[in-house]
């Protein structure tokens, strides 16, 4: 699927979110926690994330990200390993009270700031780093249930850049 197709079809389903009404809860009240995991799509292999929001106060979430990925590369005919850990923190504002947004869904966007570790073959003659990057990511959630929503997020910074999907499990 090329970039064009997979922006229009992302945008479908999320036009798709907002028509569909099943009943749920979307505001991460103040205290309470989620846990976030999925995969991830970028240019370097595809990323397993975990991570955990807690909420601020109503409109607003603070959390905690991991992720990994490991990828092979093919430079001058040799066949190179490469793995990239990333750990970040993230703070979002979500849009529901603001927006009058059906319970279901709930629409955020915010920066995020953290620290990735890019690892290689020791023969390796390319450029890569490790060091500390900043993003930003807007995304939206739907829930299934009270408990438990699709979460799809773009963005990045660190080590997550492009986008992720993935499961939204309310504590």
């Amino acid at each position: 699927m090329n970039k064009k197709t997979f922006k229009k079809t992302t945008l479908i389903l999320i036009l798709l979110l907002f028509k569909v009404s099943i009943s749920a809860q979307n505001n991460l009240d103040k205290g309470q926690a989620q846990i976030n995991a999925g995969l991830g799509f970028s240019n370097w292999g595809v990323p397993v994330f975990i991570g955990a929001d807690w909420g601020v106060d109503d409109d607003f979430t603070f959390g905690a990200e991991f992720s990994y990925r490991n990828f092979n590369q093919r430079f001058n005919k040799i066949q190179y390993r490469h793995s990239i850990s990333g750990a970040l923190i993230n703070g979002n504002y979500h849009f529901n009270n603001l927006l009058d947004l059906p319970d279901e869904l709930d629409l955020y966007a915010g920066l995020n700031i953290g620290f990735y570790s890019w690892r290689y073959d020791s023969n390796y003659i390319g450029q890569r780093n490790n060091g500390f990057g900043w993003g930003g990511q807007v995304g939206g959630r739907y829930f299934l249930s009270e408990k438990i929503g699709i979460n799809l997020e773009f963005g990045g910074g660190v080590a997550l850049s492009g986008g992720k999907l993935g499961l939204t499990f309310k504590l």
